[in-house]
């Protein structure tokens, strides 16, 4: 490495501007002036600033804004299970499951020979009741009347005979003509007679006189009893055909033909579709300025999202302790839930129980 007259090496001094113009002689060289291509611009970063600047505005924006709250509920309707009162077996099956029936309309027919045969005795015994009722109320036949005065005639002549008996052996003891056995015979079949005599007597007054009152009202009071029974086993017999009670559709059939059926087991579930609300299940701070009457616009999915108005008419007097959420982290307070019902205030004949209601609440309540 060479060394020039300055003292620096020669390969570290700076090589002179090319492209800048040699200066004449005698001339000190001038710097040359910057190019306008490279000169530094602050556009980019402007914008880049205005971008950032928008994201946390609209971050923010995004993070405080009100996030409307939507409540989810499900159509419902008035669901009634059947079950018998009695036993027996399923003899026939009378509809089918989605069939629309009528009130009165016959669903089930159960067999049961047995309560059947207790029906039959039991009007027996109704009749024999009714029968001796009649009989008492007939009063006494003349015929055991007369027997009865035959049977004091009869008592009368054993007694005057007895008599006539008794007076010889009193007469014949006297004079020691006859014992004190024969006599004291005597005694006691006068005394037999005279009793004789007033049974048949008390027979004929009770056959002349008939029934007595209370005699009357245990007849009758025997007739109400088997009528009773006879009524309580045909109510019986009646719930051998179970029928619809009122306008209905056939929802689910939980037996088949030939299977014993048993009391109080349902049988088959009907569906009211002529009842049919809106059931939502509300946090207790969102129902306090919620009364009844107020309405509520609802959408339905399934009915293409269809706006329904619908008339809150029943906000349950409970909470429920499913469906609650802790208030604070350590759930020292808990939200429970309550069911409110609201009924369509126009008839939506699509609307069909299970389907799904959606609800903006801050601006469903009107």
């Amino acid at each position: 490495m060479s060394e020039n007259g300055t003292g620096a090496p020669v390969d570290q001094m700076p090589l002179p501007d090319q492209s800048a113009p040699a200066a004449p002689p005698g001339q000190v060289a001038q710097p040359a002036p910057p190019n306008p291509r490279h000169r530094p611009s602050s556009i980019p970063a402007l914008v880049l600033a205005a971008i950032v600047a928008g994201i946390v505005i609209l971050s923010a924006w995004y993070l405080t804004r009100p996030v409307p709250l939507m409540i989810q509920g499900e159509a419902d309707s008035t669901r009634i299970d059947m079950a018998a009162r009695v036993d027996g077996r399923l003899a026939k099956l009378l509809v089918e499951r989605g069939q629309m029936v009528a009130a009165g309309q016959k669903l089930l027919q159960i067999d049961n020979p047995e309560l059947l045969a207790k029906l039959e005795e039991a009007k027996a015994g109704e009749a024999l009741a009714e029968a001796e009722l009649a009989r008492i109320h007939a009063g006494t036949r003349a015929e055991t009347i007369a027997v009865r005065k035959a049977g004091i005639d009869r008592a009368a002549a054993d007694v005057a005979l007895a008599q006539q008996t008794y007076d010889r052996y009193a007469s014949l003891a006297a004079n020691q003509n006859a014992s004190q056995q024969k006599l004291d015979e005597a005694t006691d079949a006068l005394r037999v007679a005279q009793r004789s005599y007033d049974q048949a007597k008390l027979a004929y007054q009770e056959a002349v006189a008939g029934f007595t009152p209370e005699e009357v009202k245990m007849a009758e009071a025997k007739v109400v009893q088997a009528d009773a029974a006879v009524k309580t086993l045909q109510s019986l017999v009646d719930q051998l055909v179970v029928t619809a009670p009122g306008d209905t559709q056939v929802y689910e059939i939980n037996i088949e033909e030939g299977e014993v059926v048993g009391p109080g087991i349902p049988l088959m579930s009907l569906v009211d579709m002529n009842d049919v609300w809106l059931r939502f299940d509300l946090r207790e701070d969102l129902i306090k300025h919620v009364k009844l009457g107020d309405h509520i616009m609802v959408r339905i999915p399934a009915l293409g999202d269809r706006q329904v108005q619908a008339e809150i008419k029943l906000i349950a007097s409970k909470g429920e302790y499913a469906g609650w959420r802790a208030t604070r982290a350590t759930g020292d307070f808990d939200l429970r839930t309550f069911a409110i019902r609201a009924y369509p205030v126009e008839k939506i004949p699509e609307l069909r129980p299970g389907m799904s209601a959606y609800a903006d609440w801050s601006d469903a309540v009107q």
